[in-house]
């Protein structure tokens, strides 16, 4: 027959009389049946309500649908009675090799919105989605295959909604650009909503795309519906469900604009239906003349002053937040003008090498001595996109000027001597420009800062000679990770115990520290590792090639380890690092010093590294300081997934 491509559906002896089977022949699922002799297939989708004929039965001549019970000729597809609602039949040739059905030669590809959506994604730089392909996200999972397969971007699919949040959050605060998370309606996008949280309260530029329910039952309560515009409104700068009469190349270029230029969330909502909804000669959208160069100049009163109090400033400190990231060439040119101490926040740790003559460390609850002592004696605070979080604790007693490019941050908590609205890296150059030559009265704070370094790592020798309750202690992990971490790796951190030891005792060179901020989301670390290493895979990225070392304790890792196996799935070259206490560390700690029972923070956990395995990496187990270096080296060295479990006591101090 011309124009009919057959495909081998079964064996000759594979489906007995009077049975039905689901067979999928290419791209297309049939019902194929072998009923009074013959065999027939028919379209595998009831015209009720799409119930899955190759699942249910032949009853006295009849095939019964599974779902609600209608009736079809076994071999005809017609109805019985009156009715008219038949499925469509297709050709069956029975050969000596098994049982041959026929499919008319496929049609080009009718252009969806759906296309549109992809194709201006596209076109606004988004290259990484992970997600969950699912029955209410078909139409749209299909515009991104196609994408993907002519190397416009990169997908993944992971094992729950939640880790593709976190880790389209991670690669947005990493390479500052955006990236989507994928899920159907009802639970899928739900699971979402942690990671998307994560992005927008650290400000990262991410967009969900969540399937929906079919349009004309919105409001009925239909199954899995969920007024998803509603459950995303806090979350979300911006978001529209797509309709049947939607303009959805602007609407994808508003979501991947308020994304880049908010630096948060975007969300969109697509109808079963309308994702494939024909959309022939419809353009995608682009950047093109929508979007304007921010590297705009601060006001020139507020950088007057700001040059001012920098001038006459003896012992000035500059604070650094995860804001400044991509601008820390000029912060540093600064300090050596004015020979002053550079600390970071927690977010920022890692912004400056801690070997630097004038890196203070980590300021704050997880920071060093040296940088509190700093701090303390300084006469003014230099601030650059920070948040002056509680956790962070800089001192709202000192002389601040504030610079920042988002002008609600600029005195959020409270009053501030100079708020200097501007992008931070043109401000930096402009107060650069301005000092240069001045004579400013700053005095040179190096040999402090080299005198505090000194007593401060002493102490972690001190720490690192103690006797752990168990295994290895924390200062010891840390002080081995920071020899042994390649010097440019990409590192996502967790939440507890393990987070504030890495602030304090790691000692960083170049590397990029990822962790959830102002969410602080237990679970981050791991799926944030997925994003990162997304990041490491793209030429065109100063990320490309870099190594992902991540960290977490027993009861963050817990909550994702099932991507272990996307990692796996991927042959994603990560490497991470789990501190084992059996407990919920610093919860068990709170309790203790806040006068409470220690009560349920107690785990119950598998062999992490004999899990590793298992997935398909490579697992390594430590309980003894003197295997420490060994086994971090041959993790770090394995090309593919790699997991070393370190057992720790729950002290992190």
């Amino acid at each position: 027959m011309e124009g009919i491509t057959w495909y081998r559906a079964l064996s000759a002896d594979e489906l007995p009389e009077g049975r039905v089977k689901a067979v999928s022949c290419g791209d297309t699922t049939v019902a194929v049946t072998h009923y009074d002799g013959e065999y027939a297939a028919l379209d595998n989708s009831c015209p009720h309500q799409g119930g899955p004929l190759g699942e249910g039965s032949i009853e006295t001549g009849c095939l019964r649908c599974p779902w609600h019970g209608w009736d079809f000729d076994p071999l005809t597809g017609e109805t019985p009675g009156s009715h008219d609602d038949s499925v469509e039949t297709f050709p069956v040739e029975e050969r000596e090799d098994g049982i041959y059905v026929g499919f008319p030669e496929e049609e080009p590809h009718e252009r969806t919105v759906s296309d549109v959506i992809a194709e201006t994604l596209v076109n606004w730089g988004v290259r990484q989605v992970w997600g969950i392909v699912g029955h209410s996200n078909l139409g749209l999972a299909d515009a991104l295959r196609r994408e993907a397969e002519t190397g416009n971007l990169t997908y993944y699919g992971v094992r729950h909604e939640g880790a593709a949040a976190f880790a389209a959050s991670a690669y947005g605060k990493l390479t500052g650009r955006p990236a989507a998370c994928f899920s159907i309606a009802g639970p899928g996008a739900t699971n979402m909503l942690t990671g998307l949280w994560d992005a927008n309260v650290d400000r990262s530029p991410t967009i969900a795309l969540t399937g929906q329910v079919e349009s004309q039952v919105l409001g009925t309560g239909n199954f899995q519906e969920v007024d998803l515009e509603a459950a995303y409104g806090d979350v979300a700068a911006f978001e529209a469900t797509v309709l049947h009469d939607s303009d959805s190349a602007e609407l994808a270029t508003r979501a991947a604009k308020t994304a880049v230029l908010e630096r948060g969330v975007s969300h969109l909502v697509f109808p079963d239906e309308i994702q494939t909804q024909s959309a022939e000669g419809v353009e995608p959208g682009d950047p093109e003349g929508r979007i304007t160069d921010r590297d705009i100049s601060p006001p020139a009163d507020a950088v007057d002053d700001a040059e001012e109090l920098l001038a006459e400033a003896e012992r000035p400190v500059i604070v650094v937040g995860h804001g400044a990231r991509f601008h820390m060439d000029p912060i540093v040119e600064l300090a050596e003008r004015l020979d002053c101490p550079v600390l970071t926040t927690f977010k920022a740790k890692g912004q400056i090498p801690d070997s630097h003559p004038l890196a203070g460390g980590v300021l704050g609850r997880s920071g060093t001595p040296i940088a509190s002592h700093f701090m303390n004696e300084s006469d003014l605070l230099a601030v650059f996109g920070a948040s002056f979080s509680n956790h962070t604790g800089i001192a709202e007693y000192k002389p601040i000027i504030h610079v920042d490019f988002d002008a609600m941050t600029l005195g959020k908590h409270h009053s501030v001597d100079v708020p200097v609205w501007g992008e931070i890296g043109v401000t930096v150059d402009e107060l650069n420009d301005r000092l240069d030559g001045t004579d400013v009265a700053a005095e040179s704070q190096r040999e402090e800062l080299a005198d505090r370094w000194e007593i401060w790592r002493d102490e972690k020798a001190t720490r690192r000679a103690g006797t752990p309750e168990r295994g290895v202690n924390y200062a010891t992990v840390f002080e081995a990770m920071s020899r042994l971490v390649p010097d440019d790796a990409i590192i996502p951190v967790d939440v507890g115990n393990n987070t504030y030891a890495f602030g304090r005792y790691f000692e960083p060179e170049h590397q990029s520290v990822l962790m959830s901020g102002y969410l602080g989301s237990i679970g981050f670390a791991f799926p944030a590792a997925l994003g990162a290493w997304a990041a490491t895979q793209e030429s065109e990225s100063r990320f490309a090639g870099r190594p992902v070392v991540s960290v977490s304790s027993d009861g963050g890792f817990g909550q994702y380890m099932s991507e272990f196996t996307t990692a796996v799935k991927y042959d994603m070259d990560l490497t991470h690092v789990l501190l084992n206490d059996d407990e919920l560390g610093k919860i068990s700690k709170e309790q203790r010093t806040g006068g409470w029972d220690v009560w349920q923070t107690d785990l119950v956990n598998p062999a992490f590294a004999e899990f590793a395995e298992n997935c398909g990496g490579y697992g390594a187990y430590v309980d003894d300081a003197a295997d420490l270096d060994d086994e971090l080296e041959a993790a770090i060295a394995h090309d593919g997934p790699a997991l070393v479990e370190i057992s720790t006591d729950a002290d992190p101090i």
